[in-house]
């Protein structure tokens, strides 16, 4: 292996490994300010290095603090204390292995050699996701049998069951889409996603599969025991369910592998129904082709964004009465510098490449990277539906939920089957 493979592989598994554990700490904080503005309050405001509040990042970064300093404390009634130290790793671990084979970018060609944008490239990609995501339950299961509280067992039996009835159509909406694909490899599909139907409409998933992305999104909120599936944790009838018992990072685990969890999954449903990296009408050779045009268009849009993003720091970060020398008039001074000074590096980095770096390696370079943001904004945007969910739709009872997977889910994926294969076997 020449060293520019072993950078390549060490910054793929980098990516994969620092990118989900990076969006714990965003996806907090927006969940908790998703949470304040849906429920018209101010959200984490107070906690502050020197008078910045990051926006409430700060508060994340305490609460991380205090978890990881806090007195782990093991219950003297629990026997099996292997299998309760166990099983926040088992959770955790498995979130994070699942996203090792989902693509960030199209396989990037540096000379004769081909590098696959994944974590760990692997041909079976989506079974790897089905079997890691199966396994990750038996941790639930684990911390409520291992805890020996009534409560804990009662949460990991509803995990169980709640995974038995979301998997099944969770499963038979991807056998429609694997039709569709004619493969189950997570890049060939991201690539699918890059051709056109009738010549203007990109072939993203969801075009393909309307009643598909249905099913599966909804089985994925419940595989991730978000709301309104979180009977597993059922904080008013069952305490906190599996991990009543937990504490310091062994519940820290828990609850950073929901996110990761949530992450990963926004990222899979965008891999597969929302086209990936691909930018709508824009494949990677026509982004290579036309680089040069790409990069003026966001040199032209970033003082745009700049602009809009200023002001809507200055609107969310200004107290709501007036006081004389107030902090937050000093952070939002020091914000909108900072995120100019960014927008200056950002112009700095894409005239250099304009000037001197144009063409050949540099270009296919510039797309990955274009693709990779592509990618990542659009799994923030689908982490914020997780969010929006969460803070307005009810928690269902234990038998809306059950009904829910098994007469509603079940039979529309074995519709959507049906509907799929008679559209191949008319059409090709």
């Amino acid at each position: 292996m020449s060293a520019l493979d072993i950078l390549l592989v060490i910054l793929r598994i980098a990516f994969g490994a620092f990118v989900p554990l990076s969006f714990v700490a965003v996806l907090v904080w927006m969940e908790r300010r998703g949470a304040a503005f849906f429920q018209d309050r101010a959200g984490p405001n107070r906690c502050n290095v020197m008078g910045f509040r990051a926006g409430g990042l700060i508060q994340n970064a305490a609460d991380g603090i205090k978890l990881a300093f806090k007195e782990d404390i093991i219950p003297g009634h629990i026997k099996h204390k292997f299998y309760f130290i166990l099983a926040p790793m088992l959770v955790f671990i498995t979130a994070l292995l699942c996203f090792a084979v989902i693509p960030f970018a199209d396989v990037l060609i540096i000379g004769d050699k081909h590098y696959i944008m994944q974590a760990v490239p692997m041909d079976i990609g989506i079974l790897w996701f089905l079997a890691v995501v199966g396994f990750g339950v038996y941790g639930i299961i684990l911390a409520g049998w291992s805890s020996h509280n009534k409560y804990g067992v009662l949460g990991g039996l509803r995990a169980a069951a709640q995974v038995i009835s979301y998997e099944i159509p969770m499963g038979l909406a991807l056998v429609a889409l694997l039709a569709v694909y004619g493969t189950v490899n997570l890049s060939e599909m991201a690539q699918f996603q890059g051709r056109l139907l009738f010549g203007f409409i990109p072939m993203w998933g969801f075009v393909l599969q309307p009643l598909g992305v249905i099913i599966f999104i909804v089985a994925a909120f419940a595989e991730t025991n978000r709301t309104p599936f979180d009977l597993a944790e059922g904080e008013s009838e069952i305490v906190a369910g599996y991990h009543v018992e937990y504490s310091s990072m062994k519940f820290a685990l828990f609850f950073m592998g929901e996110y990761v969890a949530m992450f990963v999954s926004s990222a899979l449903i965008v891999t597969l129904y929302f086209g990936s990296y691909q930018i709508p009408w824009f494949n990677t050779e026509t982004l290579v082709a036309y680089a040069r045009p790409v990069v003026i268009a966001i040199m032209l849009g970033l003082p745009v964004v700049g602009y809009l993003f200023g002001g809507w720091i200055k609107r969310n970060n200004r107290s709501h009465y007036y006081r004389e020398n107030d902090p937050r008039q000093k952070e939002t001074t020091v914000y909108i510098a900072l995120l100019w000074s960014l927008v200056a590096l950002l112009e700095l980095v894409l005239l250099i490449y304009l000037v001197f770096a144009h063409g050949g390696v540099a270009d296919r370079i510039l797309v990955a990277l274009l693709q990779i943001g592509t990618f990542l904004f659009k799994t923030f945007l689908m982490c914020f539906v997780y969010v929006w969910v969460r803070w307005t739709l009810p928690r269902f009872r234990y038998d809306q939920l059950q009904k829910i997977g098994w007469e509603k889910l079940l039979p529309l994926a074995l519709l959507n089957i049906f509907i799929t294969s008679a559209i191949i076997v008319s059409f090709g």
